[in-house]
């Protein structure tokens, strides 16, 4: 399995538990699909560069995860259905 680096901003007007709730219900993807996550790092509430998608600001975490390569398609799809989840980044990481 490969490793990556999957970056996400969700709602702002979420609170804390909201928050705790998507980050647990990505992690409960990252499972389904046979990955897991290594390390989830939770950034807090941050001032966006420019609207993304009508907010300024967004809660934001990282987290480092591997995931067969043959599930990072059906992964990405999963995390836009999510209506919480406003911006992703997601990248592999080279050891």
């Amino acid at each position: 399995m490969k490793k990556y680096d999957l970056f996400t901003i969700i709602k702002p007007n979420l609170d804390n538990d909201e928050a705790d709730k998507v980050v647990a219900k990505v992690e409960e993807i990252i499972a389904s699909l046979g990955g897991s996550v290594i390390d989830t790092d939770k950034m807090g509430r941050k001032k966006l560069a420019y609207d993304v998608k009508g907010f300024r600001d967004g809660i934001m975490f990282v987290q480092t995860l591997s995931i067969p390569g043959d599930k990072v398609v059906d992964f990405k799809r999963q995390l836009k259905l999510n209506e919480n989840i406003i911006r992703t980044m997601f990248v592999e990481v080279k050891a």
